[in-house]
C-alpha cells in the first residue's frame, strides 16, 4: 500500500488547522507556509475537505478555514478517504469478486493484503484528529522502536523483565 502526498498532506493541514484555528478561521497561505505545502495543492485539498463537511470555509478579510467537527470526533481515515486516498492494500477492485490476474482470478497473497488494508483502515479509524494533537498515537508499536526488537506475547508472559510499558490497544468502533 501506498499513502501518497494526498493523504499525509490533508492529515498534516487538518492537525495545523485544528492546533493554530480553534476560534477563529486560519488562512490556507499559513498552513501552507508551516507545514511547506504548495498552496495551489492545498486549495484542492481543501476543496475536497469542505464537501466532505470536515472544514468550514469563511469568506472575506480575516477569512479562512475552520475545523468542521471537534477534533475529537474527526477520525484520520476520515480525512483520507474525504480526499479520495483509498486505503487498501491489492490491486483488485474493493467490490468485485474479480481478482487481479489477467483471468480474473485472484493472486495467492490476495487474503494477506486485504487483511493489511482492512487493519490499516481501522488503525486509522481508530486515531482522531484530537490523539493526533495530544501526541496520543504511539501504543503497541512502541514497544518495538524502545527495543529494537519484537517482542512476542508469550515471552512477555513467562515471568521475565516485563520490558518497556506496553499501553493497551485502542478500542475500534466499526461502522
Amino acid at each position: 500500500m501506498k499513502l501518497s502526498t494526498k493523504g499525509r498532506y490533508a492529515v498534516m493541514a487538518m492537525v495545523d488547522l485544528a492546533r493554530s484555528g480553534r476560534d477563529h478561521p486560519v488562512a490556507l497561505a499559513d498552513i501552507a507556509q508551516r507545514q511547506e505545502i504548495s498552496l495551489s495543492y492545498l486549495e484542492q485539498l481543501f476543496a475536497k475537505l469542505r464537501r466532505g463537511g470536515l472544514v468550514r470555509s469563511v469568506r472575506g478579510p480575516g477569512g479562512g478555514y475552520l475545523i468542521g467537527r471537534e477534533p475529537d470526533r474527526l477520525r484520520i481515515s476520515d480525512i483520507i478517504v474525504a480526499v479520495d486516498e483509498p486505503i487498501r492494500a491489492t490491486r483488485c477492485s474493493p467490490s468485485s469478486s474479480a481478482g487481479c490476474h489477467s483471468d480474473k482470478s485472484r493472486c495467492l497473497t490476495h487474503d494477506l493484503w486485504e487483511e493489511l488494508g482492512t487493519q490499516i483502515h481501522l488503525f486509522l479509524s481508530s486515531v482522531t484528529l484530537e490523539d493526533v494533537l495530544s501526541r496520543r498515537v504511539l501504543g503497541a508499536s512502541r514497544v518495538f522502536s524502545l527495543s529494537g526488537l519484537a517482542v512476542s506475547e508469550p515471552e512477555r508472559d513467562s515471568g521475565s523483565d516485563p520490558g518497556p510499558e506496553m499501553t493497551e490497544p485502542k478500542k475500534v468502533a466499526v461502522q
